[in-house]
């Protein structure tokens, strides 16, 4: 049997088919709205955030392009600092240059000044002895040398006859008793610093060894002058103080014969001033006082001996006799260790000093 259908019932029937279906599609369109506004928020956020980014990275740029600028400027800014401060110092530099080279100019003009004013002593001069008053003792005597032994030895020819080979191109000079000093004059007034004594050096018996120093260079002979103190501020001792002075010059300059431990009489009588006149100008007589207890005093006293000899050939006079005593005074260093006197209390600086270039003359003729 065939069912029929009324219209009505049709209807009916295809609303309720078709009501879920518009629910439905309703429902997907509200969610498809829904994910197309979250899409569209997303969109909008993720455009935001490239915004924020990209505003970011520009600050970034913007501040690492100012720091690169500023970096730009503080290096322009040390560059010229240091292109400053190279120039001055190149300034500086040659300025200083500049300055030791004149210094060094004058240093030079003063020394070939002072060689110029070195006046050397002649040979076609008379000398004459002026009498101090005292009459030296005399115990020996060789072709005209006068010798006061005060030794326990015995002197024969042989002993006395100047037979030694002296290397006289290099001199030590020192002083055991640096502090000795003369009767003050009007050109060297000192303040004293004990009897006839004076730390100054440019007063005591070291400006004499200066002067001594300044002729024999002058004649071309090398110098080594010390002008340690060794009397001050103690005069005990002396002796070995000045044994460590001259141990140390002599191991600069082992090659030295000649070492003179420079002296002024100890004489303390401002009457005292032996003296000679050579020429028109007066000079402090020299004196060698020799120790004959050490290994080489005969060397030495051949030495001294020679020195004399020439002494008199040119300038006779100029030396008082010879002491030789029971000591060593350090003379046991060297083939010419001797010590030497010049003048005494009662002798000026300046009659000290005139008698160096005559000494100078002596040993560089020896």
């Amino acid at each position: 049997m065939i069912k029929v259908f009324r219209i009505s019932d049709l209807i009916k029937y295809f609303i309720r088919i078709l009501i879920p279906i518009i629910i439905l599609l309703i429902i997907l369109q509200v969610v498809s709205n829904q994910n197309l506004a979250k899409q569209v928020e997303s969109s909008m956020n993720q455009e935001a955030l490239l915004d924020s980014i990209s505003s970011t990275v520009t600050q970034i740029e913007i501040v690492e392009d100012n720091e690169e600028k500023d970096k730009q400027k503080e290096n322009k800014k040390n560059d010229l600092i240091f292109l400053s401060e190279l120039a001055l110092a190149s300034n500086l530099k040659e300025r200083e240059r500049s300055d030791n080279e004149e210094q060094g100019l004058q240093i030079e003009n003063q020394k070939v000044e002072e060689k110029k004013e070195v006046a050397q002593a002649r040979t076609d001069v008379k000398t004459e002895v002026i009498e101090s008053g005292v009459n030296p003792r005399v115990t020996n005597e060789y072709n005209g040398i006068l010798i006061n032994n005060m030794s326990d030895h015995e002197l024969t020819e042989e002993i006395l006859t100047p037979n030694v080979e002296i290397n006289k191109s290099k001199v030590i000079i020192y002083h055991t008793h640096t502090c000795e000093s003369y009767t003050p004059t009007e050109q060297y007034y000192y303040e004293a610093s004990g009897n006839y004594r004076s730390i100054d050096l440019n007063y005591s018996v070291a400006r004499v060894g200066d002067e001594l120093d300044a002729q024999l260079s002058s004649l071309g002979i090398q110098v080594i002058h010390d002008k340690t103190y060794h009397d001050h501020p103690a005069y005990s001792g002396s002796y070995s103080r000045s044994l460590i002075t001259a141990q140390n010059c002599l191991a600069a300059n082992p090659d030295t014969d000649i070492v003179i431990d420079l002296h002024r009489d100890a004489i303390a009588d401002p009457n005292y001033a032996p003296k000679v006149k050579i020429g028109e100008e007066y000079a402090s007589q020299l004196m060698f006082v020799m120790g004959g207890l050490n290994e080489n005093w005969i060397q030495n006293l051949k030495f001294a001996i020679k020195v004399m000899q020439k002494a008199n050939e040119l300038y006779p006079g100029l030396f008082k006799p010879l002491i030789l005593r029971n000591s060593e005074y350090n003379q046991h260093l060297a083939k010419g260790g001797c010590i030497i006197e010049v003048g005494a209390t009662g002798n000026t600086l300046e009659e000290s000093i005139n008698s160096m270039k005559y000494l100078a003359k002596i040993i560089n003729e020896i």
